[in-house]
């Protein structure tokens, strides 16, 4: 097809209107941009009350109150004037942003495409003032301190932008999920939401675990864990939700850096890749987390809507995050006060029925033990010296013990002969969260005692989870084997791939990879991780490159290592239709109270669940 034709114009300057609606069209998406925009500026303005007020989804009206700092009446035509702020005078202050907005585009721009009225009053005003977003004319009103914005008729000069907007409860779907999202932030906020004169949402202020239970619902609230780690100048807090409390889609995921939501793909790539172990399918996690780190740190004008961000060291932060994930993933609800287990030798002082599996299988394979630990770039212990930037000085107070070992010290769990004479039925011992067995149900479930009432195990996927995670501790309690290649394997590469190669030569030797630039064009792998030497080489280096350029490391070599240990634990496990002693069945208990993640299989599927005593007196009416 030939391009229109389109006459020459002389080159001209713009009007203000239409610079203001070209600017709308970047930051007014739809209305739910609109209550975006709006309520960043209220909680910029430090409030504790804010109201907002839709009509038709927004597209009527949007109305925002708070009871914040308020506008002096002289300052009110700047506020509607385009690129004019309060929160940042200099370049200096473009580089450590540390409020919600700062363009100063956000009022003039809804003002070009909608009627906006604004009602302001300081704590210090006789009474408050109102302005005009047409006419810019400023006069008295009444109105308690604070700041309210009224939008009407969104895109009323604009027919064009109107047509492409959904229906009302569509436009309201969004408004409502941008409301969620910041009041999910600010639980020390109070929020009130209606829509078409009925309260949809109200929410005073509390703290962050109610507010996540009420915004996000009570199921996330029974299936989530607190996580709150430091490590030199970041910190991350908030709630992972469950593995087995998955969702089909990706509409629980909730990531704050410094209070503003993001939709980064560094970020969510490290939630990702901790829960890849343990995620059944195409399952997605929910998660409420918040990312705090030195302002200076992080680009947030990166993007119009603000929400994408940029981090100066984008590969500390991917490792931080990954691995604080990782660990509040390890601890298992079988463990007493969400202490994290202590990982399992690779050979244990198991039955014989254990033992004489675990030894035939592991030492045929692995008698040389050729990998170490692949965390998603590198692991703990050079995660850990990211933060150590002048010349190899210790990591920052706090965080050195978290870069010495990725799990707290605990003492080796009693051999399994301790547990061998099982205790009488009436006992509820809390030492035993997983209780005592008390039979085998079709060769398949282990039926146990504890002190809530009824446990019963799938014994395959509770023993296949034991398994996976000794293998993994024996591999990465060496040191990373590389396997040089006789013959380099060479091939075609673009430029990105080769200027790749080249500026992370240290972080691909650290994964176990020689990757060297023959020519411009030209790639030359000359070793590969040992573990992974008969997989394609070209294929291996591509993704691996892949990986590093977008998120400073690579998960590539950890989930084909995994995959590989996951098969292997699923063909040695217990298999259905064994029969198991008592002593037996209680040493597969005791060994899941020790074991990281056994709550779930290698497939992320449950191992156990608890019938609590008042779940069966319901089963049989007792008490009604």
């Amino acid at each position: 097809m030939n391009a229109p034709q389109i006459a020459p114009r002389p080159i001209q300057a713009l009007p203000d209107q239409l610079i203001s609606q070209i600017a709308a069209g970047e930051v007014v998406e739809r209305p739910s941009a609109v209550v975006k925009e709006l309520l960043e500026n209220a909680l910029d303005a430090g409030s504790s009350q804010i109201t907002v007020r839709l009509e038709q989804g927004g597209v009527k009206r949007i109305a925002i109150t708070d009871n914040g700092r308020g506008i002096p009446a002289e300052q009110l035509p700047l506020a509607l004037a385009r690129h004019a702020t309060s929160k940042i005078a200099s370049l200096a202050d473009l580089e450590k942003v540390g409020t919600l907005g700062f363009r100063g585009e956000a009022l003039a721009s809804i003002a070009s495409v909608a009627q906006l009225t604004l009602t302001s009053r300081t704590a210090d005003a006789e009474h408050a003032w109102q302005i005009d977003g047409a006419s810019l004319k400023v006069a008295p009103a009444s109105g308690a301190t604070g700041t309210t914005v009224d939008v009407q008729d969104l895109y009323f000069n604009t027919p064009a932008r109107r047509k492409f907007l959904k229906a009302e409860q569509t436009e309201f779907g969004h408004c409502a999920e941008v409301v969620r999202r910041i009041a999910l932030s600010r639980p020390d906020v109070a929020f009130s939401l209606t829509h078409n004169g009925k309260t949809v949402d109200h929410w005073n202020v509390s703290d962050h675990a109610r507010r996540s239970a009420q915004v996000l619902g009570e199921e996330f609230a029974q299936a989530r864990m607190a996580l709150e780690e430091a490590a030199g100048p970041l910190r991350l807090a908030g709630y992972v939700g469950l593995p087995t409390a998955s969702r089909g889609r990706a509409d629980s995921q909730y990531f704050y850096v410094n209070g503003r939501f993001v939709r980064d793909k560094l970020l969510t790539h490290a939630v990702r890749a901790a829960y890849q172990d343990v995620l059944h399918g195409d399952r997605y996690p929910s998660y409420a987390l918040a990312l705090e780190l030195d302002p200076a740190q992080v680009d947030v004008n990166v993007h119009p809507a603000k929400i994408e961000v940029r981090f100066r060291d984008s590969r500390a932060v991917h490792q931080f995050v990954f691995h604080a994930v990782t660990r509040a993933l390890a601890q298992t609800s079988a463990t007493a006060a969400g202490s994290v287990p202590a990982p399992q030798p690779a050979v244990s002082t198991a039955l014989p029925w254990m033992r004489e599996q675990q030894q035939s299988s592991f030492h045929a394979q692995f008698a040389a033990r050729p990998a170490g630990g692949l965390g998603v770039a590198q692991n703990t212990a050079q995660y850990g010296a990211l933060f150590a930037r002048d010349g190899g000085n210790a990591a920052p107070d706090g965080f050195a013990g978290l870069a010495a070992s990725p799990w707290p010290a605990a003492s080796t769990p009693a051999p399994f002969a301790a547990f061998a004479a099982a205790p009488s039925a009436g006992a509820g011992n809390d030492d035993a969260p997983l209780g005592y067995a008390l039979a085998q149900l079709h060769g398949v479930y282990v039926l146990a005692q504890n002190a809530r009432g009824l446990v019963l195990v799938d014994m395959h996927a509770a023993h296949e989870r034991i398994l996976y995670e000794q293998f993994k501790t024996a591999l990465d309690d060496d040191a990373l084997q590389v396997q040089p290649l006789l013959i380099p394997v060479t091939f075609h590469a673009d430029a990105v791939e080769v200027g790749t190669a080249e500026e992370n030569r240290d972080t691909l030797r650290s994964l176990g990879f020689d990757i060297a630039a023959l020519s411009p064009t030209t790639l030359a792998v000359r070793a590969v991780p040992a573990l992974l030497k008969n997989a394609d080489a070209q294929t291996l280096a591509r993704d691996v490159l892949r990986d590093v350029r977008e998120f400073g490391g690579s998960r590539v070599l950890l989930e084909r290592r995994n995959e590989m240990l996951g098969t292997l634990a699923c063909h040695t496990a217990v298999r259905a239709n064994r029969a198991l002693t008592l002593p037996e069945m209680n040493a597969l208990l005791r060994q899941m109270e020790h074991t990281e993640r056994a709550d779930q299989c290698n497939h992320g599927r449950p191992t156990w669940v608890q019938l609590a005593l008042s779940d069966l007196d319901k089963l049989f009416l007792r008490g009604q």
